[in-house]
């Protein structure tokens, strides 16, 4: 997609600091990150998010997932793999991606913004 800030990094043109790359998916560091290791995941064929990827290009995401978080050395200790989607999810960016945490021991804190009554 033209405008997809994803696409244009897949595309090399906006710079972005690359861990992994592969004719499939690309991995780089997350220019706000929350987390010592904050990496963000993508195929570089566009889907709008989760809803709309084929099975196929999940399963052939896991293992580049994998490869990232061994090179990252987070594959041991372990790490969060979070995507978000739709707007009530959190989805920022209208290119599915996936946000690689690690590196310290996580909290789970994000939900301190949610109404758990909103819309029941």
């Amino acid at each position: 997609m033209e405008d997809c800030i994803f696409c244009k990094i897949v595309a090399k043109e906006i710079p972005s600091d690359i861990v992994l790359e592969n004719s499939e998916f690309l991995a780089f560091h997350d220019i706000n990150p929350k987390a010592p290791v904050h990496i963000l995941i993508i195929p570089k064929s566009h889907y709008d998010s989760f809803q709309d990827i084929p099975p196929v290009v999940m399963a052939n995401m896991t293992p580049f997932v994998q490869e990232v978080a061994t090179k990252l050395g987070v594959a041991k200790s372990g790490y969060r793999l979070i995507t978000n989607i739709g707007k009530n999810g959190g989805q920022e960016v209208g290119h599915i991606h996936f946000h690689l945490l690690g590196g310290a021991k996580l909290k789970w804190g994000h939900f301190s913004d949610s109404n758990p009554q909103g819309n029941l």
